[in-house]
């Protein structure tokens, strides 16, 4: 018997994962929070773009974190640390941190250990947005084959942008720092021992959605494009990487120091480092016709076409890569900025509850009929990651009366999210992308039957959810399993060690047919706001959605 461990770096906490290899049965799982900051988020009050996290919470959870998750697998007697064969990585993204010659993030040194710039600077952080708009800009002018395969916009979210944006704001840590590295390939590059951010196998994933890469123009943009943006920009690539790699390549063994840390066996493998969604699309089954998305407190969705078909460029979707999510296969990207935050900032920011809180107002909404509220809201609290590309855009809720209830706004914001992800669906179908069927997997996908079944009713599409509920870890120590030698390919190990729960959501046609009433005007909303149309007569919106209500 062979386990592999999957271990997964989300936006508050770590988890790791023991999966057996033959069937994908999760032996053990450890879960630590991060203990820096607001729930692991380094914040500034003056500043409510930036949401940093400090390095040496992801060194102490992943030893603390894997040392749980093998304790509590060891319950199995057929179990033993000796057994394990490989690790995979999964992070948030894009989450770069400056590092120095030595590949020590620069925040571990006692000179920075304060210093916000020089953090990692964590997928939610927006203050770069005027830097990524110039990125565009420039990218649009002169290198346009640059940005088509990133929707033709580039986003204050992902790896240039942020960079710069401490050159400007912090050129101290940018002088200081040797190279930049993305969490997910530093994770990968720690666990194997390397000292050289030169020596550091970076993965397809991260550099092709993020950092511009493509082997269509020889990997990383060209120095005379960067120093067009700056020309610290350009004597950086020289520091970074020359090639990127998909999930068939190893970063290389488990090194002694780590070995020891973890109680595992020295030189297993280390898969390539992948964002979470895209490992998690691994362990939902991904396969053409599948759109697979995570639900958290952000929402990133995924699919996958064969590469030897063509794809079309996508405005609006945060990326096209060959091996991305599949060796053999692009990876399409498309998400929401916030789906879960949302949800927490009203029920505990705004309404001052808890999780006893959040199942109340779920009731309560379940008993209200589409369109009974007479709400509509837009689902921008955090900036509008697809299809519109924009963190300067906010939240709405239209609609209110005088006897507005707390649960009739908590539903009004979960369909938001679901009119948000039916524009991403029909961006993608719009474009010859086919979607035959939606697999959810997250906490909210597995806890919250009510906005599940909002989402099917709103899309249009069944709604099926991922057989584990740690479906990013899974999807990592999947990939472990087939570096491993586990598994001939990747189909074979998800066929194996992937599931889908027996439940699924399909859409109701009186409720769909509500629905596609308010959806429309959710996009008159998200076309005005969202600057698609100069010219949109928002007059009737309100008595249109009181229409609605006296209806329902």
């Amino acid at each position: 018997m062979s386990y592999t461990l999957g271990i997964d770096y989300g936006t508050n906490s770590v988890r790791a994962l023991v999966v057996d290899v033959a069937n994908g049965r999760e032996l053990g799982v450890g879960v630590v929070d991060y203990p820096s900051g607001k729930q692991g988020v380094l914040t500034d009050s003056g500043d409510h773009h930036l949401a940093r996290q400090h390095p040496g919470d992801y060194l102490f959870g992943l030893e603390h974190s894997v040392r749980t998750a093998m304790a509590n697998a060891a319950d199995d007697p057929d179990f033993s640390p000796d057994k394990v064969v490989g690790i995979g990585v999964d992070t948030t993204g894009s989450s770069p941190l400056p590092v120095d010659e030595n590949n020590v993030p620069l925040a571990l040194l006692p000179k920075w250990k304060d210093d916000l710039a020089a953090q990692c600077w964590l997928w939610k952080d927006h203050t770069s947005h005027a830097e990524a708009a110039r990125i565009t800009e420039l990218a649009a002018k002169y290198r346009p084959h640059f940005i088509a395969k990133c929707g033709n916009t580039y986003s204050s979210e992902w790896w240039w942008s942020k960079i710069w944006k401490c050159s400007v704001v912090a050129p101290e840590v940018f002088d200081a720092a040797f190279s930049w590295v993305e969490l997910c390939d530093y994770i990968p590059s720690v666990l194997a021992g390397v000292t050289d951010p030169r020596k550091i196998t970076r993965g397809i994933c991260a550099a092709g959605h993020k950092a511009l890469y493509s082997e269509d123009w020889n990997g990383l943009p060209d120095k005379a494009f960067l120093a067009m943006i700056d020309p610290k920009l350009a004597d950086l690539r020289d520091r970074l990487y020359e090639k990127a790699y998909d999930a068939t390549v190893t970063v290389g063994g488990l090194c002694a120091e780590w070995a020891r840390k973890l109680g595992l066996p020295e030189g297993i493998p280390i898969a390539i480092g992948e964002f979470d969604v895209h490992y998690g699309a691994i362990a939902c089954g991904v396969d053409e016709g599948t759109l697979v998305k995570v639900i958290g407190t952000s929402t990133c969705d995924c699919a996958v076409v064969p590469t030897h078909k063509a794809v079309a460029d996508i405005p609006g979707i945060c990326g096209i890569v060959p091996g991305a999510i599949l060796p053999g296969y692009y990876g399409i990207e498309a998400g929401q900025s916030a789906v879960g935050d949302i949800f927490k900032w009203w029920v505990e920011g705004v309404c001052g509850g808890d999780g006893s809180l959040h199942a109340r107002l779920t009731e309560e909404a379940a008993r209200l009929k589409p369109g009974q509220s007479g709400l509509i809201a837009l689902d921008w609290n955090n900036g509008n990651r697809t299809i519109l590309v924009d963190p300067m855009l906010s939240g709405l809720i239209v609609g209110q009366t005088l006897h507005t209830t707390r649960a009739q706004i908590y539903r009004a914001l979960i369909e938001a999210t679901a009119f948000g992800a039916r524009a991403i669906i029909e961006r993608i179908r719009e474009y010859n992308v086919t979607i035959d069927r939606v697999v959810c997997a997250g906490g909210i996908a597995e806890k919250n039957p009510l906005l599940m079944q909002i989402y099917a009713d709103i899309t249009g599409c069944t709604m099926h959810v991922a057989g584990s509920s740690q479906a990013c870890a899974l999807g990592s120590a999947i990939s472990a399993a087939v570096l491993a030698g586990e598994y001939p390919d990747f189909a074979a190990a998800q066929a194996a060690m992937s599931s889908l729960k027996s439940e699924s959501y399909s859409p109701n046609a009186s409720n769909q047919a509500v629905y596609n009433e308010l959806y429309a005007i959710y996009r008159t909303l998200h076309d005005a706001f969202g600057g698609v149309t100069k010219t949109a007569d928002l007059s009737r919106v309100m008595k249109r959605l009181i229409e609605l209500r006296r209806r329902s």
